[in-house]
């Protein structure tokens, strides 16, 4: 199965080389363009101040910052990367994503997350639809995908906002009913073809905990709206 990160950070401005950082971050795992029901999310602090702008951007403080683990704990850094692993990441305008997380690594010692791993939402945005508003929220609009919950910017909402736009940039529904088609043709062939196998004696733990389900049913309803494609799959 194809492994895939999607992700959004929230930073104190623009320009990491200029002494700005990262706040917080949020990732989704995917596979086949579908969520898992895992994510990595943390707040840091970014040992400065917060500008007035950015904070009415996220709503982050510093005072709600202060105390948060510093980037360079293994709780951020070391935590992020094994989240991460070898998947590609993907992000919305994903040079800016790519430059703070990378520029935080670099200051770690650690290794950066290499250019080619990278997937930008917004150049596969701009490239389907060619002079026209590109923004996540646009995005999120033109496909119909609720933005109810979304008062601010937050690393975490928008990252889930995110995989339902990078979903429907990759195919949308016409993916949904493919992977429909393709459950069909394995419940028949089931039926054609009884396993001589009976049931597990000791059924195999869930790899999720209770946690990661309740987010993922939140994301089915509050932002994909339908649920039909994950009751077939058991999901």
């Amino acid at each position: 199965m194809a492994r895939e990160i999607v992700m959004d950070t929230e930073t104190t401005g623009f320009e990491p080389h200029l002494g700005h950082r990262l706040v917080e971050i949020a990732c989704l795992e995917i596979e086949d363009f579908l969520p898992t029901g895992r994510h990595f999310h943390v707040y840091i602090d970014p040992e400065r101040d917060m500008p007035p702008d950015a904070e009415r951007v996220h709503g982050l403080s510093s005072s709600f910052l202060r105390g948060k683990p510093k980037f360079a704990h293994p709780e951020v850094s070391h935590a992020f990367l094994e989240f991460v692993g070898d998947a590609p990441l993907i992000a919305h305008n994903a040079t800016f994503d790519r430059a703070f997380i990378n520029h935080e690594l670099g200051v770690c010692g650690l290794n950066i997350v290499e250019d080619h791993r990278w997937i930008d939402t917004l150049a596969l945005a701009r490239k389907r639809f060619p002079g026209m508003a590109n923004s996540l929220d646009a995005l999120c609009k033109r496909f119909k995908i609720s933005l109810s919950e979304r008062e601010k910017h937050g690393a975490l909402i928008d990252a889930r906002l995110l995989a339902a736009v990078y979903l429907e940039l990759k195919g949308g529904r016409e993916r949904s009913l493919e992977l429909t088609t393709q459950a069909q043709d394995t419940a028949a062939y089931a039926v054609a073809n009884p396993s001589t196998y009976g049931a597990r004696p000791r059924p195999l733990a869930s790899r999720s905990t209770d946690a990661e389900r309740e987010i993922h049913a939140a994301f089915i309803r509050d932002v994909l709206k339908n649920d039909e494609l994950w009751v077939r799959f058991g999901l």
